[in-house]
């Protein structure tokens, strides 16, 4: 367990140390990275006046908030339906919903009707493809389903409709395994960055932070002539251009690092509500 936390720990370590790094200093370094090479902010100080890491911030927090509330909305729906002992389509039903976790139409398909119904370069061409998880509804659906019936039936009896029962009763018993998913879905919505490459071509003041991350990391686009503004020769250019690639992975990753400790504990609940049956 120590040789697969070390594992596990000194990648994240070594971005942490090498963000902290003096640029020149960090060139001579040569296999691992035990502590930071000088030190120095100049990589979080370029991060900080990059116009590009506040506008990707933005839209995404922007994505996190819609995306997860739309998402949480309607598999809350879908999971209450499918957990509905007199609903007589249940089976059909879920079987055309689970059949989509193995089958899909394919990216090509996805973008022709994406582009059809005219969300191409719009946040919604981010947001409704995969709005929802099939694998989340399946979990609430299960913690639904691990109810007791009779309480429900009993609010029937006293008048209660489905309204009433979901969200005076069902909803308060199953705060893990809505934490559960609601984290879920907040944590991916950060990390998205597929669709918003492929729908938003001509609006870039729409890109999410990881697809600015993307470009600077991969393509080495976005921020040249900012870079070039800001440094000296072609060499110092090179190597704060690599301790910046850092900064911005740590910045991109520590709302996730600050929020994930506190909310584990729900993982656990939330995944193995009604995974045992009394």
């Amino acid at each position: 367990m120590v040789l697969l936390a070390v594992i596990t720990l000194y990648p994240i370590l070594y971005v942490v140390f090498c963000s902290f790094s003096d640029p020149l200093q960090f060139a001579n370094v040569r296999g691992l990275l035990v502590r930071p090479a000088g030190f120095s902010l100049e990589g979080y100080r370029m991060v900080f006046k990059m116009s590009n890491i506040w506008m990707g911030y933005r839209n995404t927090l922007m994505y996190v908030v819609l995306g997860t509330s739309m998402a949480m909305a309607l598999t809350i729906m879908g999971a209450f339906i499918l957990s509905h002992h007199d609903f007589i389509l249940k089976k059909p039903v879920m079987f055309i919903i689970v059949f989509t976790m193995y089958f899909n139409g394919g990216m090509i398909p996805t973008y022709l009707c994406v582009n059809a119904l005219g969300l191409n370069n719009t946040i919604w061409a981010v947001l409704f493809p995969g709005l929802v998880s099939v694998y989340h509804m399946i979990v609430l659906r299960t913690s639904f389903n691990s109810i007791p019936r009779a309480l429900i039936e009993s609010a029937t009896i006293d008048g209660a409709g489905d309204g009433v029962i979901l969200f005076r009763i069902i909803l308060p018993l199953s705060g893990a395994a809505l934490a559960t998913i609601t984290l879920f879905n907040a944590v991916g919505w950060w990390g998205a960055w597929y669709n918003a490459m492929i729908f938003l071509q001509k609006r870039r003041d729409l890109y999410t932070l990881q697809l600015f991350l993307r470009e600077l990391l991969i393509l080495d686009t976005g921020n040249e002539g900012f870079l070039q503004s800001q440094t000296g020769s072609s060499a110092t250019r090179y190597l704060v251009k690599e301790i910046v690639k850092y900064c911005i992975i740590v910045v991109a990753t520590i709302p996730v690092l600050v929020v994930y400790p506190f909310l584990q504990k729900y993982f656990v609940k939330g995944v193995m509500v009604g995974a045992i049956k009394e």
